[in-house]
C-alpha cells in the first residue's frame, strides 16, 4: 500500500496542534491532497471530525470570553470607589451634615410657626369682625365721644364713635376705622398712631404679631378730614391683610369689586375705584410723583398734576375720575416683583 500522501502531511503538519489540524482541514477542502485509498479516505473523515470539534471548541471559548469580558465591564461600572476620610475631614462631613439637618429643621418649624400665626391672626379678626357686629355688647356702652382741637384756629371739636366701634374702640383707642372688601378675607379694623412703624408688627391687643395690623398713616386726619386717607398693610402670603388686595390687578376682578367699603370711627363712607398701579419708595433726593405723600392737596393744580400721574401709571382705565375737594382713600401694600416695591389702589368717596 503506497502511504506517500499520508507520509508528506504527517511531516508536514503536526497534528497535536489544533491550528496544524485546522489547516490541513482546509488544504483537504481545497483539494491539495488526492486521498483515494480507504486508509486515506479514513484518516481525511478523521480530520475533518478533529477540525470540527476544535471549530466548535473555539465558537464555545469565544461566548465564555464574551461574557467575562461583559462581566468585567459590568463590575467596573458597578464597583464603589472606597474613599478613606482622615479624621479632620470626617469631622468636617459630620459637621455639614448636622447643619444641613438643623436647617432644616429650622426651616419646619418655621413654616410651622408661620401658619400657626396666620391662623392666629385669622381667628382673632374673626373674632373682632363678630364683636363689631354684636349690638347688644355696644348697647353695654355708653355713647363714646372724642374730643380734638384744630391746631389752626384752636377750635375743639367733639366727635361721636359709631355705635359698632364702641366696645372695640375702649378696648383699644388707637382704633380709627374699619376697611371691607367684598369676596376678599380683607375686613379687618385700621389703627392709627403717630409711629407708622408700630403697627407694621403688633396686632389690636398690642401683641407682638408678625402679620401687623392695618394701619392709616400718621399724618392723616380724619377729623378735618385729610384730602386723601392712605391705608397700609402687610401682602401676606397666607392672605391676610392686604394679602388678597392685588386682585385688583385684573380689570374682570376690579369690574364685579368696583367699591370699598371703608368707615372711619365716626362716619361710614363707600368709596370706587379710580385708579390701580405699580410703585415703589423712591429715595427723598429723587424728583418724581410719590403717592404716599399725596396726603393733604393744597390746590387744584397739585390735585389734577396727582389724577394724572396716577392715570398714567394704572394698570387699567377704569373710565372713573374725582374732581378737586372729593374724598381720596389710597391702600398700599408691598410688591415683591421688585425692590421697595408696592401696589397701590386709588378710590374716591362716592356715599
Amino acid at each position: 500500500m503506497d502511504n506517500s500522501v499520508l507520509n508528506e502531511i504527517k511531516k508536514k503538519y503536526d497534528l497535536t496542534k489544533d491550528e496544524d489540524v485546522l489547516a490541513l482541514f482546509a488544504a483537504l477542502q481545497a483539494g491539495q491532497y488526492r486521498l483515494v485509498t480507504r486508509e486515506e479516505m479514513a484518516f481525511d473523515d478523521e480530520i475533518y471530525e478533529r477540525a470540527m470539534a476544535i471549530k466548535e471548541k473555539q465558537k464555545t471559548q469565544k461566548k465564555a470570553d464574551a461574557v467575562s469580558v461583559q462581566g468585567k465591564k459590568t463590575k467596573k461600572r458597578t464597583s464603589k470607589k472606597v474613599v478613606v476620610l482622615t479624621r479632620n475631614e470626617l469631622k468636617a462631613k459630620r459637621a455639614v451634615t448636622m447643619f444641613l439637618f438643623l436647617a432644616a429643621a429650622g426651616c419646619l418649624l418655621y413654616f410651622g410657626w408661620y401658619c400657626y400665626e396666620a391662623y392666629r391672626t385669622g381667628q382673632e379678626n374673626e373674632r373682632l369682625a363678630s364683636r363689631k357686629e354684636n349690638t347688644m355688647l355696644s348697647s353695654l356702652y355708653q355713647d363714646t365721644e372724642v374730643e380734638y382741637t384744630d391746631e389752626e384756629s384752636g377750635e375743639e371739636k367733639v366727635f361721636t364713635v359709631l355705635d359698632e366701634y364702641k366696645s372695640l374702640y375702649n378696648q383699644n383707642k388707637n382704633l380709627i376705622g374699619w376697611l371691607k372688601i367684598a369676596d376678599t378675607n380683607i375686613d379687618y379694623p385700621v389703627m392709627q398712631t403717630d409711629d407708622n412703624e408700630y403697627y407694621l408688627d403688633h396686632d389690636v391687643n398690642h401683641e407682638q404679631d408678625k402679620n401687623g395690623t392695618l394701619f392709616m398713616d400718621y399724618q392723616c386726619d380724619v377729623t378735618k378730614p385729610s384730602s386723601n386717607f392712605i391705608i397700609y398693610g402687610h401682602n401676606m402670603r397666607s392672605g391676610n391683610m392686604f394679602g388678597n388686595l392685588d386682585k385688583y390687578k385684573s380689570e374682570d376682578y376690579y369690574k364685579k369689586h368696583p367699591t370699598i367699603l371703608f368707615d372711619t370711627i365716626y362716619e361710614k363712607a363707600v368709596y370706587q375705584v379710580m385708579y390701580v398701579f405699580n410703585s415703589h419708595i423712591y429715595t427723598e433726593d429723587e424728583v418724581t410723583f410719590k403717592y404716599y405723600q399725596m396726603i393733604d392737596i393744597a390746590s387744584e393744580k397739585e390735585f389734577e398734576s396727582n389724577m394724572k400721574n396716577m392715570q398714567e401709571m394704572s394698570l387699567y382705565n377704569t373710565g372713573v375720575e374725582a374732581v378737586y375737594g372729593e374724598q381720596l382713600l389710597t391702600l398700599s401694600t408691598c410688591d415683591y416683583g421688585e425692590d421697595d416695591g408696592r401696589f397701590v389702589v386709588v378710590a374716591k368717596r362716592i356715599q
